[in-house]
C-alpha cells in the first residue's frame, strides 16, 4: 500500500473539519473589465497548509497577469459538491467569469456519499456556469483502493461521463505524478506541499490553455 493510500485510508473523516471561508468575491466587475477566471474547488485548490501565494492557483494568477486576466480563487477546504452548488449562483453573478475551473468531488468520495448525487450536482454546476456564459474545465480526482474497486472505478468514471455528456474538457486526476510521491505531500498525507504546486499547474495547463485561446480571452503561451 502506498504512502498516499495508507494515510488517506486512516484520515477519511479529517476533511470535514477543514472548512475555511472562501475568499470574499466582492462586487460585480464593471463593464469592460478584464476577463475573469474562477477557480471553484476544495482544499487542493485553496492552498491548504501552505502560504496561499505559493499555491497552484496563485502560480496561475502570476502566469496570466501579464495578459490582463483576473484569477479569482473561491475554493474552500472541505467543500463538497453540495456546498459548491449552494454557493455558485451568487459567485457567478458577482464574478461573471469567462472560464470556471471546477475542482470538486473528492470530499464526496472520501465521505462515501452517494455518487449519483455527486454526479448530479457537478452536472448542475456546469450548466449554471455555461448558462452564465462561462467555459468550464472539469478537474477530477481518484480515490485510494481501500474504498473498493467498484466504488473507486465508478467515482473516477463519473468525471469522464460528465465531461463527455457536457462536451467540456477534463483533467482526470489533479494530483497525477504527485499523490504517491512522499516528497511532494504534506505530513498529513492528504495535501500537496509547496514543491508540488508547479506540477499541479502543469497538470492543469494543457487543458486550460485552449480555453484561453479565443477572441474574448486572447492566446496565452507559456
Amino acid at each position: 500500500m502506498s504512502h498516499y493510500t495508507d494515510l488517506w485510508q486512516r484520515t477519511t473523516g479529517l476533511l470535514a473539519s477543514l472548512l475555511i471561508p472562501a475568499l470574499t468575491l466582492g462586487s460585480a466587475p464593471p463593464a469592460g473589465a478584464a476577463p475573469t477566471l474562477l477557480v471553484w474547488g476544495d482544499s487542493l485548490s485553496a492552498a491548504y497548509g501552505i502560504p496561499r501565494d505559493r499555491g497552484w492557483v496563485a502560480l496561475l494568477r502570476d502566469r496570466l497577469k501579464a495578459r490582463g486576466i483576473t484569477v479569482v480563487n473561491a475554493s474552500v477546504s472541505g467543500e463538497t459538491t453540495q456546498g459548491g452548488l449552494s454557493r455558485l449562483p451568487e459567485a457567478l453573478q458577482r464574478v461573471k467569469p469567462a472560464i470556471v475551473i471546477l475542482e470538486l468531488g473528492a470530499n464526496d468520495g472520501l465521505r462515501g456519499l452517494p455518487l449519483k448525487h455527486m454526479k448530479a450536482k457537478l452536472s448542475t454546476m456546469i450548466e449554471l456556469a455555461k448558462d452564465a456564459g462561462a467555459k468550464v474545465l472539469l478537474v477530477g480526482m481518484r480515490l485510494p483502493p481501500n474504498y473498493g474497486p467498484t466504488y473507486t472505478r465508478r467515482f473516477a468514471r463519473i468525471y469522464h461521463e460528465i465531461a463527455d455528456r457536457k462536451k467540456i474538457p477534463l483533467l482526470p486526476f489533479l494530483l497525477d505524478g504527485i499523490a504517491d510521491d512522499f516528497d511532494k505531500m504534506q505530513a498529513d498525507g492528504l495535501h500537496p506541499n509547496v514543491s508540488a504546486q508547479p506540477r499541479i499547474l502543469e497538470n492543469v495547463w494543457p487543458l486550460l490553455n485552449p480555453l484561453l485561446d479565443d477572441g474574448a480571452i486572447g492566446t496565452i503561451r507559456k
